[in-house]
Formats: structure tokens, C-alpha cells, sequence
């Protein structure tokens, strides 16, 4: 092997990279000396899905400017514009020989105007009433009042009926009787508050009261000033 020819094979590559490198840098780099050229970031273009129900708007074009151009023409001219006077100025009249005094012989001939009946309410919507032909004669109006004259003389009152009174409750306790062996006839006994009351079949006391009939249960009283009659039950442990 020869190992003289070994270093010089080694420089000349060497000079071949060095030379290579120094190639490349001058390409790469600018007038600036930046030795890497600047990066160029491109975006695509984010596109966007409209909502459900919503249209979306579309590129604008000369079509639609003029069609809104048209709109706008026509609502401008079919627009209710009032005018003052004439639009000629020649017309016009000249303010220096207006009299600005009142007419009040105009006035008065406009306050005396008699208004009509209204044929028509502007609010409500339909054909308007048929207007009444002229020259016929008004319908009489009817009085709902009654006659004016002098008044009747009022009726006689209504009777009044008396109440009839009835006989006040009987306050006697019946607490008993006996019977006559000999001829069977009956006495009861009754209580009068502290008052003890012996009394047999038809007979009366207290002046107006008449045993009816007695029973071993009841006793039967009439009271002789209202004709009415009362059963008192047998009142017992009374007598005492």
C-alpha cells in the first residue's frame, strides 16, 4: 500500500466539500444575508354551511344592485308626496298682495252650515244604508207616556183578619186515679204547682176547665173558653 498518496487524496476532497458548501451558501442566501428564503403561508378558504331555513347570500352581482335600484324607483313614485301651490313659480301667488284680513262674512256663511245625518262609518267596513228618497213625510213618534189628567182615587185596603187566639198550653200533671167500688165511678188526681186537683168525669175546676174522660194512661181536658181539648199523660211519682 502507499501511504503517500493517502493525504493528498484527503485535501483534495476536503477542497471539494469546502468548495460545495460555499456554492450552496450563496445560493440559499439573499441580498439581506439571510440564508434562508422567507416562507410564503397560504390559507384555504374556510367555507361556512348556512343554518337550516336560512338562505344564504349569494355573490353580489350588477343584476341585483339594479333590481333593487328598480324597487327603490318604484316605491319612490308610487309614494304619496302632497304639494303645495302650482310647481310652476310663475303661478304662484305673489305674498306681498295677499290680505291677510279675516273674512268673517266667510266664516259665518261656514258656522251656519247645517251638518247632515252620517250616512256611513269610515271605521266600519261594508255598503253604506240606503239614503232616504226626499219629500216623504216623517213617521209620527208614539208617546209611551200615559194620559195626563188627575189621578184615581186609591182602593180600599185590603182587610185585615184578625188572628185567631188559641188556647194557651195546659200546665196540670196527671199523676193518678181511683174507682168507687159501689158504683164504679172515676176520680183523677192532678197537680196544679203545689194545688193537688180531685175531679171525676165531667166535672169542671178552675172555672173553665172539664175533665173529657180518664184513662189509666192519659187524661182528656177540655178547656170550655176556646173549645179545645188537650190529652195529659200519666205523670208518675208525682204525689209525694
Amino acid at each position: 500500500m502507499n501511504l503517500g498518496a493517502e493525504p493528498k487524496k484527503v485535501a483534495a476532497l476536503v477542497g471539494v466539500l469546502v468548495l460545495g458548501a460555499v456554492v450552496v451558501y450563496y445560493a440559499n442566501s439573499d441580498g439581506s444575508g439571510s440564508s434562508s428564503s422567507p416562507r410564503v403561508m397560504t390559507q384555504a378558504p374556510v367555507t361556512t354551511q348556512p343554518a337550516p331555513g336560512v338562505r344564504a347570500p349569494g355573490p353580489r352581482t350588477k343584476a341585483g344592485t339594479a333590481d333593487r335600484r328598480q324597487i327603490s324607483n318604484r316605491a319612490t313614485a308610487t309614494a304619496w308626496n302632497p304639494r303645495l301651490g302650482t310647481q310652476n313659480p310663475e303661478d304662484r301667488p305673489d305674498p306681498a298682495t295677499v290680505d291677510p284680513a279675516l273674512k268673517m262674512d266667510l266664516l259665518a256663511k261656514v258656522q251656519a252650515v247645517e251638518l247632515g245625518a252620517p250616512g256611513r262609518n269610515l271605521f266600519l267596513f261594508g255598503a253604506a244604508p240606503p239614503a232616504a228618497p226626499a219629500g216623504l213625510p216623517k213617521a209620527p213618534l208614539i208617546s209611551t207616556k200615559g194620559p195626563v189628567g188627575p189621578m184615581p182615587p186609591p182602593g180600599p185596603p185590603p182587610p185585615i183578619v184578625a188572628a185567631v187566639p188559641s188556647a194557651p198550653p195546659m200546665n196540670f200533671k196527671y199523676y193518678g186515679f181511683k174507682v168507687s167500688r159501689s158504683d164504679g165511678h172515676k176520680a183523677a188526681f192532678l197537680l196544679d204547682g203545689e194545688e193537688i186537683l180531685i175531679g171525676g168525669e165531667n166535672d169542671i175546676f178552675k172555672k173553665h176547665y172539664r175533665i173529657v174522660r180518664i184513662n189509666a194512661a192519659s187524661i182528656v181536658i177540655e178547656d170550655t173558653d176556646f173549645k179545645s181539648t188537650q190529652t195529659l199523660p200519666l205523670q208518675e211519682n208525682q204525689a209525694g
